[in-house]
């Protein structure tokens, strides 16, 4: 759940003293939100802590220290933080050959809306895209959309009650299934979901 407010950010300066040992702590968190889905699609699972150093890195990068510039970072990055009952994450499409990977996203048109969460035997939750803006064309898909999972109580309660998750994408250029996530990851993803008893 969303801890970031402009109180809670660091000032430029205090930030530069701990950039490397925050960076290499958020990069451990990362890891095992990190979810490959086959060998081009990856979803990384977004929460206050990566939202947090993705603020706190552009803030640093760009010399930004007014605050109505900081008001518009933050409102830029705080809907990409979960609220207790959904998912976010951004998924990345990657390709290292630039040609072949045009060649790809022009096969993958739509592909984002075909990306899906399931747990247990709940019916898969397919994500909603790129609620901030429109990320492709009739030609392409973007190579970044950003997701939501929007799940049940029941489905959460299932989670907390160690029910299993599987992830996939089901388009008919690219279908991947993970039948069962692993533990490290399922711990993290439902330590962003409420706590229904």
């Amino acid at each position: 759940m969303n801890t970031i407010t402009r109180d809670s950010l660091l000032t430029l300066e205090d930030y530069a003293k701990v950039r490397k040992q925050k960076r290499s702590e958020v990069m451990a968190h990362k890891k095992p939100r990190k979810i490959p889905l086959g060998d081009h699609v990856t979803l990384l699972f977004e929460d206050d802590v990566t939202i947090r150093y993705q603020i706190q890195e552009m803030l640093h990068i760009e010399r930004i220290f007014q605050e109505d510039e900081i008001t518009h970072e933050l409102e830029t990055y705080l809907p990409l933080v979960p609220d207790g009952t959904n998912w976010k994450a951004t998924m990345m499409i990657e390709y290292p050959d630039p040609a072949e990977r045009a060649a790809h996203l022009a096969e993958m048109v739509g592909i984002e809306d075909k990306v899906w969460v399931k747990i247990d035997n709940f019916p898969p939750v397919y994500a909603i895209a790129d609620e901030d803006l429109e990320r492709e064309n009739t030609e392409k898909t973007s190579s970044v959309h950003f997701l939501r999972f929007e799940l049940s109580r029941d489905m959460i309660r299932a989670l907390r009650q160690h029910g299993n998750l599987s992830m996939g994408v089901n388009h008919p250029a690219y279908r991947m299934a993970i039948e069962s996530i692993d533990d490290q990851s399922r711990v993290s993803l439902v330590n962003d979901l409420i706590d229904i008893q």
